[in-house]
């Protein structure tokens, strides 16, 4: 028993060095990420001040340009009747022609520097916002690492066999969050953020065609509309990636039918939904997991099983809820696939089971090959 509290002793004071070096360095983090963020503020403003600027030199090289034309017009006049003008006016026509050409040069390479110094502002507000998230990110996991050891302090004794698993399961939790922050970050910037991006540099284009050729201007504005479309149809996506906002709306089964109406549309696989009593599930989080299982077996069958039926379970009484999830597919060896699913901490079957193992439910899978796959979950019903 004395070895035990040494142990215990020697593994608190450990964890209080720890939690003093975990809060010196969000000090330091949070330090970093403030002085970021007004980083960033003050080169938004700066930045939107240049694309002003730019605005404003793009309009006065228009103007410049089309003195320029006429001043050549009234210069090539003069040239073809020289003989019928006065020398001043030809004096005057030939300096007000050059005069203009000379500010119309300056003025362009004014406008090619005011660019590329905005060019410059947005990749260094690019890097700065890449700075800003990465810090928010670290305090993140670091004020989780922080929460998880002052949690635990307090009853070492009583947590000491099984903080390795816990610990384990904490970084699994953060690196789930994490990489699904990173998958949104992800569908943002290669969908809407560029959309938009073109979508600015279309609304460009079409100011200055507007006055030059009206017809590929509509032609402009007709992909631009497109453009939109499919920004809005992209951040439509992801929102309902985030969460499936029919679950509130509609309820659970009405949202399993359509997300398999549209899986069914995409993937050309067959599957039959069957729902056996007509008690709803007033457990908000018990709805989201169910409908979470039901979508990530479908992505695998897609992804991996070759099937072309799913027959789909779900049955509800007032004290379980039963899940069957069954296919057709090609079957797989299902120790090698939760290793490998261990060791890259990725959302898969670790996920399903950890989700329903969360709340107190149980999760099975049997897999044949070339006979299918059978996922049932069971979860207390607490109507």
């Amino acid at each position: 028993m004395q070895n035990i509290n040494k142990k215990e002793e020697k593994i608190t004071n450990v964890l209080k060095k720890i939690m003093d070096s975990i809060e010196e360095s969000k000090k330091e983090i949070f330090e970093i990420s403030e002085a970021s963020r007004n980083e960033y503020n003050n080169l938004r403003k700066e930045l939107v001040e240049f694309q002003k600027k730019v605005k404003i030199l793009i309009k006065e090289v228009e103007v410049l340009e089309y003195q320029e034309k006429i001043s050549r017009k009234v210069l090539l006049n003069v040239s073809k009747n020289f003989s019928s003008h006065a020398e001043d006016d030809i004096k005057k026509a030939y300096e007000n022609a050059s005069k203009l050409q000379v500010k119309l040069v300056l003025k362009k390479q004014e406008e090619k520097e005011l660019i590329k110094r905005r060019t410059d502002l947005e990749l260094r507000l690019k890097n700065t916002h890449d700075i800003l998230l990465k810090s928010e990110n670290l305090i993140l996991k670091v004020s989780s690492a922080f929460d998880f050891l002052s949690n635990d302090l307090e009853n070492i004794s009583d947590k000491y066999e099984d903080m390795s698993q816990k610990s384990i399961l904490g970084k699994r939790i953060i690196q789930a969050q994490e990489e699904e922050r990173q998958r949104i970050a992800r569908d943002i910037h290669d969908g809407p953020a560029q959309n938009l991006t073109n979508a600015v540099i279309k609304t460009e284009v079409c100011q200055k065609l507007l006055d030059i050729d009206i017809t590929k201007a509509k032609f402009e504005i007709e992909e631009l509309k497109k453009i939109l479309r499919s920004s809005i149809k992209d951040i439509r996506g992801t929102i309902y990636n985030l969460h499936p906002m029919a679950l509130d709306d509609i309820g659970l089964i009405p949202t399993i039918k359509r997300y398999i109406s549209n899986f069914e549309n995409n993937t050309n696989i067959k599957v039959d939904f069957v729902v056996l009593s007509k008690i709803e599930i007033e457990d908000r989080i018990k709805n989201i997991t169910l409908f979470r299982i039901i979508q990530e077996s479908l992505n695998n069958i897609e992804k991996h099983s070759c099937a072309s039926l799913v027959k789909i379970k779900l049955e509800i009484t007032k004290r379980k809820i039963s899940l069957l999830v069954d296919d057709n597919g090609k079957g797989f060896d299902i120790a090698q696939t939760e290793a490998e699913d261990k060791s890259l901490s990725g959302f898969g079957l670790l996920n399903m089971r950890e989700r329903v193992e969360l709340l107190n439910g149980t999760f099975e899978i049997k897999s044949i090959k070339n006979r299918g796959t059978k996922i049932t979950v069971n979860l207390l019903n607490n109507n």
